[in-house]
């Protein structure tokens, strides 16, 4: 990693607010959140990503994965290693024949990629230091930790009632999303799906 020194980080949660998407990266034991604001199409990607929904045809990062695959390389890790006039810069690490090689990237697509893989993300102290916001600021904003204000609003809009007969209902609104290719929506769904599974 070169000179720099960076510490592992979680992608922790991503977020709407008034300037558009954002995701937050928060170092691991850190009260510090690193918030980078990404485009629609990204946050998408990231939603389906982190709620391991089944898409019908590969997007862009499930793309990217199998093509560095294929060329018979794997992705170490992402690091977020830069900020500079308010953008952030990012990496893939890969592991080839010939040894590790760097790849200048968007963190946006780096994150796609490493809530896919589940690769580790590490992120440049220097860059926490300058634009690392207190976790409490999320948090105290009615979101809790490690759940989006769209998890929230599902769980608002969830209907009571047996639990069975809600996981139907979301089963079909679920394939319903991805039929319509509404990612966002589905990836929401699958998460509040995962909360019934593991309260049953």
């Amino acid at each position: 990693m070169g000179g720099q020194t960076f510490v592992e980080a979680d992608i922790w949660t991503v977020a709407q607010t008034d300037q558009g998407n954002v995701v937050l990266v928060r170092p691991r034991g850190s009260d510090l959140a690193v918030p980078i604001f990404i485009g629609q199409l990204e946050t998408q990607s990231i939603l389906i990503g982190m709620g391991h929904v089944e898409v019908p045809r590969p997007l862009t990062h499930d793309l990217v994965i199998s093509l560095i695959r294929t060329l018979e390389a794997e992705i170490d890790r992402v690091e977020i290693n830069d900020l500079r006039e308010g953008t952030f810069f990012a990496r893939l690490a890969l592991r080839t024949k010939e040894g590790e090689v760097l790849v200048d990237a968007r963190p946006s697509d780096t994150i796609g990629i490493a809530v896919r893989l589940g690769c580790p993300v590490f992120i440049a102290e220097s860059v926490v230091e300058e634009a690392g916001i207190s976790v409490n600021l999320v948090t105290g904003e009615g979101a809790t930790i490690g759940e989006s204000p769209e998890d929230s609003s599902a769980k608002a809009q969830a209907p009571a009632g047996p639990a069975g007969g809600e996981r139907a209902r979301l089963g079909a609104e679920l394939e319903k999303a991805i039929a319509e290719e509404d990612y966002e929506r589905a990836a929401m769904i699958r998460d509040r799906l995962k909360e019934l599974e593991d309260g049953a």
